[in-house]
């Protein structure tokens, strides 16, 4: 296997530039931060870290279920959604299976599938849309075990209505498992996660703590399914793995609707300012049904990388899709007014230095 690292993290990359970002809007962390009351929670559990996290991850997961309105069996709490990821490619996944994902979704993904010594089979994105008729096909060619499907998708903030999902599930081959990434649906539009009941097979839903919630440092994320799957993580998952402050304040952040609403509509509200200030510099922003906006830099990605490269030397942290034609962009989180302030200076300069 070659060594692989699927993401190089912001502070690896201010060590490397011997300055700190100006403004980081590159990993799609909510800069709004967490619920107050996820802090005080979180705080007022730091003098008992001593003790382990509890392992069934109870109460969190009996609260996640009542707010699903499903059954606590149908729901698993792990280290984040990378974390299941990584149990459910070991869990299914052997040495040859063949795992069917989108060239240039989310690659941590695929690190797993490698580590497992699965074979991956790609498809390309359809108007930079994750293509699901294209990836269920392909599915039945190979025979493949699992099939992932980010809706609404990173890189691109592109999203399917559930109902379309519904559809093409027909065509998902018989044995093949749909891996349905909704670590940003909270940002989505109504409709967008499929009605389907929390007992069909075909299906295991993931979600996070790490967007909507502001929580990603706390690495708490969570997988839907049927209970018969769900119980099966259980002969492989790390069962101490949860940290106990963080299943605290997670627990404290799902009880707090009104932050939940607050950050929706300043996401909104920033992503609004992301589009104008691409559009005032002649580029042009993709619609986006989750907390960044992918941003067409009108060219190939050479160009769209040099404007990266540009943006990071004037300390703005921004990523961009891996593989064409969706590397003709690039990739900036919702930030606070203060950040795209830092943003709107820097854009300009790093398009004319690109062109140069």
């Amino acid at each position: 296997m070659p060594s692989a690292v699927p993401f190089v993290g912001p502070e690896a990359q201010e060590r490397d530039r011997g300055a700190a970002f100006k403004a980081r809007l590159g990993a799609n962390e909510s800069l709004f931060g967490p619920s107050p009351r996820a802090i005080t929670a979180m705080q007022e559990a730091a003098a008992e870290i001593w003790k382990y996290g509890d392992a069934g991850s109870h109460e969190l997961r009996n609260a996640l279920a009542a707010s699903l309105g499903v059954a606590s069996e149908n729901v698993l709490v792990g280290e984040g959604i990378d974390g299941l990821l990584g149990y459910l490619v070991r869990l299914l996944v052997a040495p040859g299976d063949a795992v069917v994902t989108s060239e240039g979704a989310y690659p941590t993904f695929n690190y797993h599938v490698a580590g497992y010594g699965g074979v991956l089979h790609k498809v390309p994105y359809r108007d930079d849309h994750e293509d699901p008729v294209a990836l269920f096909a392909k599915a039945a060619e190979v025979d493949a075990k699992l099939v992932y499907l980010a809706n609404p998708d990173n890189p691109m903030g592109s999203w399917h209505e559930g109902a379309a999902l519904i559809a093409a599930l027909d065509d998902l081959p018989e044995g093949a498992l749909l891996l349905l990434d909704e670590a940003y649906i909270e940002f989505a539009p109504d409709g967008t996660s499929p009605a389907l009941d929390v007992e069909d097979p075909r299906v295991i839903r993931m979600r996070t703590f790490s967007k909507a919630h502001g929580m990603a440092g706390a690495r708490v994320g969570y997988a839907i399914g049927a209970a018969d799957l769900i119980r099966s993580f259980d002969k492989i998952r790390n069962h101490f793995g949860m940290n106990r402050t963080a299943q605290i304040g997670a627990l404290a952040a799902l009880n707090d609707a009104d932050w939940l609403a607050r950050v929706k509509q300043d996401v909104a509200l920033a992503k609004g300012r992301i589009a104008q200030i691409a559009r005032d510099n002649g580029l042009e922003p993709l619609p986006s049904a989750t907390n960044f906006v992918a941003v067409d830099c009108g060219a190939d990605g050479a160009f769209a990388r040099r404007v990266l490269e540009e943006l990071v030397r004037l300390g703005v942290f921004v990523r961009m899709p891996f593989v064409p034609p969706q590397d003709r962009c690039i990739r900036i989180s919702a930030g606070r007014p203060q950040d795209l302030d830092v943003l709107e200076q820097a854009l300009p300069v790093a398009l004319s230095a690109a062109r140069e």
